[in-house]
C-alpha cells in the first residue's frame, strides 16, 4: 500500500493533533450529528492541552462535507500550527476519538487506508462515455463525484434493417462506433497517465465496451476490469451494479495484498530479499533497503503496540535504545516514540509501502517483516540467524 499521502507529516513541528471521526452524514440530521461528534472530540482535546488555534482550524476543516456518500470516516492530522493531512477513510471508526501528543497516531489511519482503492469508472455507450473518479481517500469538499463526459463526435450509430442502403448504413454505424471508442480510449489513456488510478472499471454497452478495451494503450489495458450491469442510460439497477463494483474492489485489495505477501514468502524461501524480527527490520530500515513493510494485523493492539523505539531528527534514524541510536552517530535530538509510529515514519522516509498480514499468511517474528529493494553481504539473512536476532529466530513466530 502506498503511503505517499502521509509524507507531508515528515519534518513537521510537534506536538501533533490526530483526529478520527465518523464523517457519515445521513438524512436531514446528518450535519448536526457530525458536528456533535466533533464537539465531543474537541472537548477531550482541550482537556489534553491541544492549542485552541489548531482546534479552530480542524473545526473549519471537518465542518465541510467530504463529498462521499454512505458510511465513511475521516482522519485529520495537524502539527503545532496547521492542518497537514485530511483524508477520507473507507470505514468510520467504531468511536470518534483523537490523540494529542509528540507524534501523530498514524497506524489506525494506515490500517483503514489499506481498504482504499483509487479507481476510474467508465460508463460507455456507442456515442461516448462518462468517466467518474473515485479517488480513494481524497476529500471533495465541493461535493459530489468528479465526472467527465467524453463525446465521440460520430453520431451515425444506428443500423437500419430495411432498404437498399442497408449494408452501407451498417458500415457507417460500425465505423462511428469504432471512432467514438477510439476517442474514449484516447481520453482514458491520458487520464491514466496523469493520475495513476489503481483500477479502471469499464461497463455499459457490450459492443462499445469491447471496442474501448481494444483501443486503449497497454498501460491502461493492464488496469482494466469489465464490470457488467452498468451504463449511461436509464434502467440501470444501481444497487445491483454497486454491489458488483464493491465485489470487484474487494478482489483487487486481496490481490494487492497477496502479491506483496507472495513476494515476502518467496524471498524468505530463497534466504534473501526479505527479513523478519524487529531488530533485523530496524537494520534494513536504517539502510534504506525496504520496499514494503509487512505488519501483522494485530500490530494495532498487541506486540508492537506495546513497544517504544528511539528516533533521531531524520526518519531513518531509528533504534531500540538511546545507546543504540548514539552508536549509529545520532548526536542531536533523540526521543522515544511508539514503535508503530517510528516504523511507519522510517518507511515513509524511504518511500516504502505497507501491507498487513492475517494469521497464517506469512511467518513473522515479532509481528513484523520487510520485503527488500536490494541486499548485500551485510544484510540480515533469513537463511542463517544474525547477531541482531539469534534469539528471535527461536521465539514464537506470529
Amino acid at each position: 500500500m502506498d503511503l505517499h499521502w502521509l509524507k507531508p507529516l515528515l519534518g513537521r513541528p510537534s506536538p501533533f493533533t490526530t483526529v478520527y471521526l465518523d464523517a457519515t452524514r445521513a438524512g436531514a440530521t446528518g450535519d448536526a450529528e457530525a458536528l456533535e461528534r466533533w464537539k465531543a472530540v474537541r472537548r477531550s482535546l482541550e482537556r489534553d492541552g491541544a492549542p485552541a488555534g489548531v482546534l479552530d482550524q480542524i473545526a473549519d476543516v471537518v465542518s465541510r462535507p467530504t463529498g462521499v456518500r454512505g458510511p465513511h470516516g475521516r482522519v485529520v492530522v495537524a502539527d503545532a500550527g496547521a492542518v497537514v493531512v485530511d483524508r477520507v477513510l473507507a470505514e468510520p471508526p467504531a468511536q470518534s476519538h483523537a490523540v494529542f501528543g509528540p507524534a501523530p497516531a498514524l497506524l489506525p489511519a494506515v490500517r483503514a487506508a489499506d481498504e482504499t482503492v483509487t479507481y476510474l469508472l467508465v460508463e460507455v455507450d456507442r456515442n461516448g462515455a462518462d468517466l467518474t473518479w473515485a479517488a480513494g481517500g481524497t476529500v471533495r469538499t465541493e461535493g459530489g463525484p468528479e465526472i467527465e463526459t467524453v463525446d465521440g463526435g460520430h453520431d451515425d450509430v444506428h443500423k437500419t434493417r430495411e432498404g437498399g442502403l442497408d449494408r452501407r448504413s451498417q458500415t457507417r454505424a460500425e465505423d462511428s462506433w469504432e471512432r467514438n471508442a477510439e476517442a474514449v480510449a484516447a481520453v482514458l489513456d491520458k487520464r491514466v497517465a496523469e493520475r495513476s488510478p489503481d483500477l479502471v472499471l469499464v461497463t455499459g454497452d457490450v459492443r462499445a465496451v469491447s471496442l474501448v478495451c481494444e483501443a486503449v494503450g497497454q498501460h491502461t489495458r493492464e488496469l482494466l476490469v469489465e464490470v457488467p450491469g452498468g451504463g449511461r442510460g436509464e434502467g440501470v439497477n444501481r444497487g445491483s451494479f454497486g454491489a458488483k463494483v464493491t465485489e470487484t474492489l474487494a478482489g483487487f485489495r486481496e490481490r494487492r495484498r497477496h502479491a506483496v505477501l507472495d513476494r515476502f514468502r518467496e524471498a524468505q524461501g530463497r534466504g534473501g530479499g526479505a527479513v523478519t524480527a524487529l531488530d533485523d527490520v530496524i537494520e534494513v530500515l536504517r539502510r534504506g533497503q525496504v520496499s514494503e513493510l509487512v505488519l501483522h494485523v494485530d500490530a494495532l493492539t498487541s506486540g508492537l503496540a506495546e513497544r517504544t523505539l528511539w528516533v533521531g531528527p531524520e526518519p531513518l534514524q531509528v533504534a531500540t535504545s538511546a545507546a543504540d541510536l548514539s552508536s549509529i552517530g545520532v548526536t542531536g535530538e533523540a526521543r522515544e516514540m511508539d514503535a508503530n509510529v517510528a516504523l511507519v515514519r522510517a518507511a515513509l522516509g524511504q518511500d516504502a509501502g505497507l501491507t498487513f498480514a492475517e494469521d497464517g499468511t506469512v511467518d513473522l517474528v515479532d509481528g513484523i517483516g520487510a520485503v527488500l529493494r536490494w541486499s548485500d553481504d551485510s544484510t540480515p539473512s533469513e537463511s542463517v540467524p544474525t547477531q541482531s536476532a539469534d534469539q528471535a529466530r527461536l521465539r514464537t513466530v506470529v
